[in-house]
């Protein structure tokens, strides 16, 4: 049975679709006013894997994918500016050249990291009427207040608002001042923002009395109810998307009609961290997938160094692990190309392999799983190339030659000089100096093999 962690029963489930044989599966997307970095990106590659375990399992999945080219305030308070009119200004290009450029650049990353294509990939200016008519339909339904610069839910109107995030209550704590402005309650939020006077902006229509642009939150409900309905069964992002978009977006499908619960399972991805803090685009702190391409390291092995740690738990990155990660698969792809065709998986073997899989995700068990029984030769090609249906990490590839650094191939000469003098502790000592430069010697009776350690 596949289990996954729901956040919202803050529990593993045994996950089972509305739908026999269908699973509806919608993943926020980027906000194309910049490149993604490879901290957004393990988002998506677990979300990718979700998808492959889905498939696996026989299911047909719908996922709809948005991308964000409007509305997006680079603060979530709803304020500050919009981060495509921030990017057309940073970059002087139109915001529609920008949300072009960018969402290429998106596409590119996917196909580099091997991640499937979304069923739908849906653009929020492409979407316009919808959101005007979900907000009308918020206005009508009694959940909101208009103010000087737009339309806001009122989320007292809502008993549970927060319940995905533990959110606890209205009020203020003791001593903290915020500025509402002219919000009535602090998680009040914008389901759509007017134009300010005497403000040009490049992205803006005429709705409500006014001409102005959706909030960030309208989007995705808006469009993962157009393509899903109002009852779906899995809706997964960044754990920063917890506490305001994917709290917010609950609170205004609900209120709009949409079932309660609205989504059966919500799943959440952790940070990559980098020097100690979380990549960031906002604080200058990220890297893009180009920069490990520009280093001569396989996006492959980004996502294999992400595949060797749990979604859920917050991963370090370093050059020194993606260089391990780049060695390691490397290897693992040599081993299996010396696998023969007369070997066998034994049943067990492919059945702990699936378990490991089916338990939330745990692609680090499987990895791991996996990489044992093509050591002790106890799986078959065929078994991993079915299982690379879900990895993605072309583990039947002809592997690159092996290039065997200079100071290397002269400890190998000593190496070999010392067992025919029959120096057996000079030998070891050498082969351990090896193999603490990353390398494995082995002896046959065709002499010495040198392989990645």
């Amino acid at each position: 049975m596949l289990t996954l962690y729901n956040t919202r029963t803050k529990q593993k489930e045994v996950f089972t679709p509305i739908k026999d044989n269908e699973v509806s599966l919608y993943t926020c997307g980027p906000t194309v006013y910049n490149y993604a970095h490879i901290g957004n990106l393990r988002t998506y590659v677990f979300e990718d894997i979700l998808r492959r375990v889905l498939m696996f399992a026989k299911y047909n999945v719908n996922h709809v994918m948005n991308i964000t080219d409007v509305g997006h305030l680079t603060d979530n308070a709803d304020a500050g500016e919009d981060k495509m009119e921030k990017g057309s200004k940073r970059d002087g290009k139109s915001a529609s050249e920008i949300a072009t450029f960018y969402t290429e650049a998106f596409k590119k990353d996917m196909k580099d990291l091997h991640l499937l294509m979304p069923t739908t990939l849906c653009a929020a200016t492409d979407h316009i009427p919808e959101q005007i008519l979900q907000v009308q339909t918020l206005i009508d339904n009694g959940y909101t207040y208009e103010t000087n610069d737009g339309i806001y839910f009122d989320t007292t109107k809502i008993e549970d608002y927060g319940k995905l995030a533990n959110l606890k209550g209205q009020e203020l704590q003791a001593g903290v001042r915020v500025e509402l402005g002219e919000k009535k309650n602090l998680h009040d939020f914008a389901l759509w923002k007017f134009t300010k006077p005497g403000e040009t902006r490049q992205m803006e229509w005429e709705a409500f009395g006014k001409k102005g642009f959706p909030g960030w939150h309208i989007e995705c409900s808006a469009m993962s109810m157009k393509y899903l309905g109002n009852h779906f069964d899995i809706h997964c992002g960044g754990i920063d998307h917890i506490p305001v978009h994917h709290t917010n977006e609950i609170a205004q499908a609900e209120a709009a009609g949409a079932n309660k619960p609205w989504v059966n399972f919500w799943l959440h991805g952790e940070f990559l961290n980098i020097k100690g803090a979380k990549m960031s685009k906002s604080d200058d702190n990220f890297l893009r997938l180009q920069t490990i391409l520009d280093k001569g390291i396989s996006p492959l092995s980004y996502r294999y160094f992400l595949l060797q740690a749990h979604y859920r738990k917050q991963l370090v990155f370093s050059w020194e692990a993606l260089e391990a990660a780049d060695n390691g698969l490397k290897n693992l792809r040599k081993q299996i190309a010396l696998l023969t065709p007369d070997i066998t998986t034994a049943p067990e073997v492919e059945d702990a392999i699936k378990e490991a899989l089916y338990d939330d995700l745990n692609t680090a068990e499987a990895l791991g799983l996996l990489s044992k029984h093509i050591k002790t030769k106890t799986i078959s090609r065929e078994i991993i190339a079915t299982f690379d249906e879900v990895f993605a990490l072309d583990l039947l590839e002809a592997p690159e030659p092996l290039s065997i650094p200079e100071d290397i191939e002269v400890l190998i000469e000593e190496r070999k000089m010392a067992r025919e003098q029959k120096d057996w502790k000079k030998s070891d000592d050498i082969r351990n100096l090896i193999q603490a430069k990353g390398f494995l010697v082995e002896d046959t009776i065709d002499g010495q093999t040198i392989s990645l350690s």
